[in-house]
């Protein structure tokens, strides 16, 4: 049975953000997750979580100037202090929450720079960041990022993201498989998720196009849900979708596919 966790940075948007975990409570959640904590203090973000009796189960690694388009500073040889501040703040914060994952967005790729150095800094930058948060039990995420919604991503497709492991060789180090962005940048989902299974830590989904709930679009999310069963998949699914309508209204499709929250 998937253990779905709603993304508080992409549902709810009609609430302000400390009100999303009210009414994720209320829509019978027990996980969620989302981009950033720090703009918040973890005191306060912890009591949401107690008062509402969630577990968070992701946040990502600081990512730079995300409102100047900025996804990440993990291959920038300019800015390997500011990551590893980064790391730091983020292992304070995953404490704080009990928080047993964490996410790296490496970022974008710089033409003023060789790509070998990008790829050379962003590998040491993830060997630092795997053995800082292992040291605390908690693993380290990376993600791909499709080329047509985010341009220039360093690791756009799950093909770059299992090489990019590879090239890391930190036990800690696993995938977090984005349905959305694998579906765009090369599909294959069913057979590519059976057969890196043991690489992946975290599944996240929408639908394509639109990036909506399951169910607006072509991703067969009912054999998807089944075959991750069928293949063991036991970790956590987070809604990471636009809704269409409220999130309450967009959330039909969980007990229409047969699925509690």
């Amino acid at each position: 049975m998937p253990k779905f966790a709603a993304n508080l940075t992409m549902l709810y948007t009609d609430s302000p953000f400390l009100e999303r975990f009210a009414r994720a409570q209320a829509s019978g959640f027990r996980f969620v997750e989302y981009l950033f904590p720090y703009d918040y203090d973890l005191g306060t973000l912890a009591n949401a979580l107690a008062q509402h009796h969630l577990t968070q189960v992701l946040f990502n690694l600081p990512a730079g100037d995300w409102g100047t388009g900025e996804r990440g500073i993990a291959a920038q040889p300019d800015r390997i202090a500011e990551f590893r501040q980064g790391v730091a703040r983020a292992l304070q914060v995953a404490q704080v929450l009990g928080v047993k994952q964490v996410n790296c967005l490496v970022g974008k790729r710089d033409e003023n720079i060789p790509l070998a150095e990008q790829r050379r800094v962003m590998i040491e930058n993830l060997r630092f960041a795997a053995s800082e948060l292992g040291k605390r039990d908690i693993l380290l995420l990376v993600e791909m990022l499709n080329p047509f919604d985010v341009p220039n991503f360093l690791i756009p497709s799950p093909t770059e993201a299992f090489a990019l492991q590879d090239a890391v060789a930190a036990p800690n180090l696993k995938i977090q498989y984005d349905v959305y962005h694998a579906q765009r940048s090369e599909g294959e989902l069913a057979n590519t998720f059976q057969h890196n299974l043991a690489r992946i830590a975290h599944v996240q989904i929408a639908d394509n196009p639109g990036r909506h709930q399951p169910g607006t679009g072509e991703i067969n999310y009912r054999f998807l849900f089944d075959w991750m069963d069928k293949v063991g998949y036991t970790g956590y699914i987070g809604l990471e979708y636009i809704p269409t309508g409220t999130t309450e209204q967009s959330l039909g499709w969980v007990k229409e596919y047969g699925y509690n929250l």
